[in-house]
């Protein structure tokens, strides 16, 4: 038997499809004045998302996912034996995939900024680097966008759906953390 749980209060959900889109349409885009407020918004929605990480709702909360050495190999192991442990929050390969997209976003951000400073007028490496930035941002997305599909599909729990309405389904006996 399964129960409907609140795992994702509005606020984690709303800055999740916040910063989604605005990543979608800054990474193929044009590369003007509203792609830079856009890159600037999502990083400051990354920062208030990370500030909710230690003050917000309880399945929000860092110390509900955070991706620790020991949970990590030990989801790693459940998924090895092709038997995924179950997460009422993130499990711990997507808590390091959120992690590393935001510190994408916000390395966006920076680097964005300091290609706009006079400082470095002229300066190739600024673009550079935020142009690898942002492969690689293109990349993680790409990866986590399938890797919710996939884990939806396997463990039969629509991760997506949970990620819009905000509630996940979850059996009674399982212990859940």
């Amino acid at each position: 038997m399964t129960m409907p749980v609140k795992v994702w209060d509005v606020w984690v959900r709303l800055t999740h499809w916040t910063v989604a889109g605005i990543v979608l349409w800054n990474l193929f885009g044009p590369t003007n004045a509203t792609h830079r407020v856009l890159g600037y918004i999502a990083a400051g929605l990354v920062v208030a998302r990370i500030v909710w990480g230690f003050v917000g709702s309880r399945h929000a909360r860092f110390s509900a996912w955070w991706p620790t050495g020991s949970h990590f190999f030990d989801y790693l192991r459940s998924l090895a034996k092709s038997k995924p442990m179950h997460h009422v929050s993130h499990n711990p390969l997507g808590g390091l995939m959120a992690i590393f997209l935001w510190l994408l976003i916000l390395a966006l951000a920076l680097s964005g900024w300091i290609m706009r400073l006079d400082a470095f007028w002229g300066e190739d490496w600024p673009q550079e680097i935020h142009t690898w930035l942002s492969v690689a941002l293109e990349v993680c997305v790409c990866v986590h966008v399938a890797a919710a599909v996939l884990m939806s599909v396997w463990t039969r729990e629509n991760l997506i759906g949970a990620m819009v309405t905000g509630w996940k389904r979850t059996a009674e006996n399982k212990k859940a953390p």
